[in-house]
């Protein structure tokens, strides 16, 4: 049962008699623009579950390694939260493999912050491995229980594809922040069964709480309107991609499947995300396309604003999630919010987001040919495609973020009475 709380008052920093969370996403902040380096959907969700949160009555400081040097140290974004930019290394973005050697230096920040305004946290909540580190020192520091959340993890993701080379450091950290938590939050039953068949996790310890979505936000436009309102074509047939552009995303797959299509002369791939980072990766995508002779019909568009994410998902016809591990598939939800059908990949949490036959399709074996296949069948059949795309938005009631945050918010709570009723010390 999730418990009543008080409200808190916006900005302040230390309420007495109430919890204060420290969050941590050391790599990546919420505030971030989607579909940026190391911005996706864990961003998304951090942002929108510590509004939740905030909203009944937790009071959260969410700290990130600061990678400007325009952003203000602190920043409010919701009731009782706060977003705290924390100095650790250089104030831009740097790679993703420089990062690890800064993680004692954002941990100290963190702390001597806490001590300087006088803060009292009575639990940590990480969020990746990165953040999990420093999170077990700042429990161990502060005597608090901590709660992770790993959202991919480093073995499998070089199980997922040949292209991943996660480092044993990273596989190592994972292993020993498995073994310090309180809990760890997963967000699906495969994910949950990874942790506990290849990491030996306690199943006690590990809470399957799905990914929420803004259904307010994400909700079915239009096809014609949507697509007057992005400029885009209403006599072609959309294809959309949505996400990080990156080998393990299977963007590659995707670009061949286009290319194997029965209609393929009326058909425009999207392709969503990205930044400058990602133009290596792009350039190389792009060449493929040139190769198969479908140049003319792909799109990359960048990195667009979140709010626009629903029109997009509205204009296509069909959204891909050609991914080689997805550890729940933020973007099949989203489309299905949207009425729009997916075909994806039949891995990870895909395979429980996804109903076969019913919301979109599952693709197994990952090639580019059962892609096609897949969506030749929605392409020619528009009643089909309807009527996946209403079975898709009735199915993702179940990820609206207040039964999420309800589920979130009672975890918290049991994870503070247990720890209040210890003993002095422990």
């Amino acid at each position: 049962m999730t418990a009543v709380h008080e409200p808190i008052t916006t900005g302040s920093h230390h309420t007495p008699n109430k919890p204060r969370i420290a969050v941590l996403s050391y790599h990546t902040s919420p505030l971030a623009e989607i579909g940026g380096p190391e911005v996706g959907g864990m961003n998304v969700y951090v942002r929108e579950l510590c509004q939740a949160l905030g909203s009944r009555g937790f009071a959260l400081d969410v700290f990130t390694r600061r990678s400007s040097t325009v952003a203000p140290e602190v920043q409010p974004f919701g009731p009782n939260v706060r977003v705290i930019d924390i100095d650790a290394g250089p104030a831009a973005r740097i790679d993703k493999d420089e990062l690890p050697h800064h993680i004692s230096t954002f941990t100290r920040a963190v702390a001597a912050f806490a001590d300087e305004e006088r803060n009292s946290y009575a639990m940590v909540a990480s969020h990746y491995w990165m953040s999990g580190v420093a999170g077990i020192e700042l429990a161990e520091r502060w005597h608090v229980p901590h709660v992770a959340m790993f959202h991919t993890l480093g073995e499998v993701k070089n199980r997922a594809r040949d292209t991943e080379h996660e480092s044993a450091e990273r596989i190592a950290a994972e292993q020993s922040i498995i073994d310090a938590v309180e809990a760890i939050v997963v967000a699906s039953p495969h994910e949950r069964d990874l942790l506990t068949n290849l990491h030996g996790a306690a199943a006690e310890r590990v809470v399957d709480v799905p990914l929420g979505v803004d259904l307010e936000l994400f909700t079915p436009v239009p096809k014609s309107r949507a697509r007057t309102q992005l400029g885009l074509r209403h006599n072609e047939t959309l294809l959309l991609f949505v996400g990080r552009i990156e080998p393990l995303k299977g963007i590659d797959v995707l670009i061949e499947a286009a290319s194997l299509l029965s209609q393929q002369d009326n058909v425009r791939l999207l392709i969503v995300g990205g930044d400058a980072t990602a133009m290596p990766e792009i350039a190389t995508l792009r060449e493929q396309a040139k190769r198969l002779g479908i140049y003319p019909r792909v799109s990359f568009l960048g990195a667009v604003d979140h709010a626009q994410l629903p029109l997009y998902y509205s204009a296509a016809d069909v959204t891909v999630v050609p991914s080689f591990y997805e550890s729940f598939g933020l973007v099949a939800v989203e489309s299905m919010a949207c009425g729009t059908p997916v075909v994806a990949s039949n891995v990870g949490g895909l395979a429980t987001t996804i109903i076969d036959g019913e919301t979109g399709y599952l693709v197994s074996p990952l090639t580019p040919k059962g892609f096609a296949s897949a969506i030749d069948k929605l392409f020619a059949d528009r009643h089909l495609r309807e009527a996946f795309g209403e079975a898709g938005h009735r199915a993702v009631e179940r990820y609206g973020w207040p039964s999420v945050a309800d589920e979130i918010a009672s975890l918290y709570q049991q994870l503070l009475h247990e720890h209040a009723a210890l003993p002095s010390g422990v």
